[in-house]
């Protein structure tokens, strides 16, 4: 528990900070309404009270969207359209780092230099950073238990060469650290277009399976180090200070920037990363160097370091270590991987025309695994065809020149991602299809969060639902005679679909209630209903929405509402009764065939909603001369609050059989009363 006394002080700095920032917003003019945006505004069609109907009927969203982010639709830098405003702006964050692993003590220790761009309108009085290496120290607030290291050792902090004291109760000046979260006062304010420098020299122990199993150790050959820097948090244009606390569950939210780090790690030690190696020929061994050039340019798979090599990976050095250099641009993290005595195989992935000038390009994907993991044999076949999937489906190529995946067993089970480096199971219990599963899960991530930069501590549900559903269409493509993923989400969503286990997808992700709510809530309920849309709006509308979202904001921070504007202004339908039923509630799909019975003129169908989410159905009937009639009934139906309709068919041939949504378009929960048979 922390004291009261630190309570009060973290809130004073924390609200003077957020009042810092926000004071100077500039106002700007009322956007003039257009057809899109009236559009969005609009009602379902009902004249009838809701007192009067059988039915909730979804009313408008709008009531539900935050005043914050209203304000910068007002104000210019987002549209009513859903994409980035012409007075859109987002800080810049480089980092220059130093840093060095020590095995044998399971410690780091680093320094770096923090460059602050200030983009935005405002005047900033401080700073505010992430700390989450001290989700490990005793008494912060998580979610889970785990194991205590002492969190973060910060030895000195220092802002344009100033060095920074530790804030008491009477300080006027310094820095205050409080959980995962770190406030610091400039010695005079930060104007909009002017930066700051801001150095930190840290240290830690590295923890056996830190922040949720996302960075760790392994039988003492494998490190991965993420979460392990301190950072400076995300201040945008809809809250000013992203200050949600990081509790060991939801995962990041971070900006954009460059990054310079030089690991030192010990010799024959094998360090892949974030970003490009800049010093290959020095730090790896010539015919190791000679390898790594090949398969660069190679479409087959090329052993880069194999078991013939351990012990002669790197060159020998005098002190015993080696600095490895990487460099990037434009990324939103950095994450690197120390490993010994293990296989090192990569190959060439095609990513299409990337820069648009009529040539195929690509980019090098590497796998690093122990021979305790024999299934990765196969994982840079598979990292090849899903990076190639992903850059032609999303209509957006892989940007970078590496994607490399870490076998981190007793670390991770299942996966996690960084930009360009993944850290996966070894999978050694699961088919050998479920190592493809998850690469191409974490190699989706790479275009949602890492390039379509989301809040994933508020709302995961954008990034892991969009990556379980283009999982689910790489799937598809690399194993087209297994069955339907698309229908596997749906049956892990309706196993809790409508019961106290469930929580809306639009609840703040760490404020599920235990159990599976947080999980179902981000990836197979979203997952499940980008699959609804494809259907409500037809592939052609839904590819040219689900791209345009990427495309706009690539490299920049949407929010929930931008994606459900857009979706909006390409399709040109009012889609409120779905964002409402879908994103906010709990409520089920639960369509079934009510009656089918003879008349003088032919069969009258009654189809019946039983749940409480509007969707359009899809019928198919059968006749005994073995004819199959189709017909629709239009989501507006459940929407004027009706809860059956009869379909009238006149034929003189007899039906034999109905069945609602034949094709499985849609997650109903109880797909045994969809059909009838005579």
């Amino acid at each position: 528990m922390i004291p009261t006394a630190k309570k009060s002080l973290s809130f004073v700095i924390l609200i003077s900070l957020f009042i810092a920032g926000c004071a100077t917003v500039q106002q700007r003019a009322e956007q003039p309404e257009t057809a899109a945006t009236a559009a969005s505004q609009a009602t379902p069609p009902d004249t009838t009270l809701p007192l009067e109907l059988d039915r909730p009927v979804p009313n408008s969203i709008d009531f539900e969207i935050p005043y914050a982010y209203k304000r910068s639709v007002r104000q210019g830098t987002r549209t009513p359209m859903g994409t980035p405003g012409e007075d859109y702006w987002q800080q810049k964050v480089d980092y220059d780092m130093d840093v060095e692993l020590i095995p044998d003590e399971k410690r780091v220790t680093a320094r770096s230099t923090i460059t602050y761009h200030n983009n935005a309108p405002d005047s900033l009085n401080g700073i505010m950073l992430e700390l989450a290496q001290n989700v490990h120290k005793e008494g912060v607030p998580r979610k889970e238990n785990v194991e205590v290291t002492g969190g973060m050792e910060i030895k000195s902090v220092t802002v344009e060469g100033r060095e920074l004291r530790e804030i008491t109760m009477q300080g006027q000046q310094g820095y205050y650290i409080d959980g995962t979260r770190m406030f610091l006062t400039l010695p005079s304010a930060l104007k909009h277009g002017r930066s700051t420098q801001v150095e930190v020299e840290w240290a830690f122990k590295v923890p056996q399976k830190g922040a949720g199993g996302r960075m760790g150790y392994s039988e003492d050959n494998l490190f991965f180090i993420a979460y392990w820097y301190p950072k400076i948090s995300v201040y945008d244009d809809v809250y000013g200070w992203f200050t949600d606390r990081f509790k060991n569950n939801a995962e990041f939210y971070h900006e954009f920037g460059d990054y310079s780090v030089d690991i030192t790690a010990p010799e024959q030690w094998l360090v892949t990363s974030t970003g490009n190696l800049q010093n290959a020929g020095q730090v790896l061994d010539a015919s190791v160097a000679e390898r790594y050039r090949q398969a660069q340019q190679s479409d087959q798979v090329i052993a880069i370091v194999d078991s013939s090599d351990f012990g002669n990976i790197t060159p020998s050095t005098g002190d015993g270590t080696l600095t490895w250099s990487f460099t990037a641009e434009n990324i939103n993290d950095f994450a690197f991987s120390v490993t010994k005595e293990s296989v090192w195989e990569g190959a060439r992935a095609s990513v299409g025309d990337r820069d648009n000038d009529g040539q195929e390009e690509y980019t090098f994907v590497d796998a690093v695994y122990r021979l305790s993991a024999p299934k990765w044999k196969k994982a840079v076949p598979y990292a090849q065809h899903s990076i190639t999937f992903f850059s032609d489906y999303l209509g957006m190529s892989y940007p970078w020149s590496h994607m490399t995946s870490i076998e981190g067993g007793g670390i991770i089970g299942g996966g996690m991602e960084f930009p360009m480096i993944t850290i996966i199971g070894s999978y050694n219990y699961q088919p050998q299809e479920s190592l493809y599963y998850v690469i191409a899960h974490e190699f989706a991530h790479m275009w949602i969060p890492m390039i379509v930069s989301t809040n994933e501590r508020r709302y995961s549900w954008i990034d892991e639902g969009t990556t379980t559903f283009n999982e689910n269409q790489a799937r598809k493509d690399y194993f087209p005679d297994s069955g339907n993923p698309d229908i596997n989400e749906f049956n892990s969503y309706t196993n809790i679909a409508g019961t106290y286990l469930e929580g809306p997808i639009m609840r703040w992700s760490d404020y599920h209630y235990p159990g599976p709510a947080f999980g179902v809530a981000s990836y197979p309920k979203p997952g499940s209903g980008l699959v609804i849309l494809r259907h409500l709006l037809g592939e052609k509308t839904f590819q040219k929405a689900y791209q345009t979202f990427l495309s706009e904001w690539k490299y920049k921070h949407p929010y929930p509402w931008d994606l459900f504007n857009i979706f909006e202004a390409v399709s040109g339908r009012n889609l409120d009764w779905f964002w409402r039923s879908f994103y906010y509630e709990t409520w089920i799909l639960d369509q079934a065939v009510g009656d089918v019975t003879s008349t003088a003129n032919g069969t009258r169908i009654v189809i019946e909603d039983k749940g409480q989410m509007p969707l359009p159905a899809t019928v198919e009937i059968t006749l005994d001369n073995g004819e199959t009639l189709t017909r629709h009934i239009e989501v507006d139906t459940w929407l004027r609050g009706n809860t059956s309709a009869e379909l009238l068919i006149e034929h003189q041939a007899e039906v034999t059989g109905v069945q609602i949504d034949p094709q499985h378009h849609f997650p109903d929960v109880n797909r045994a009363n969809n059909s009838w048979q005579k």
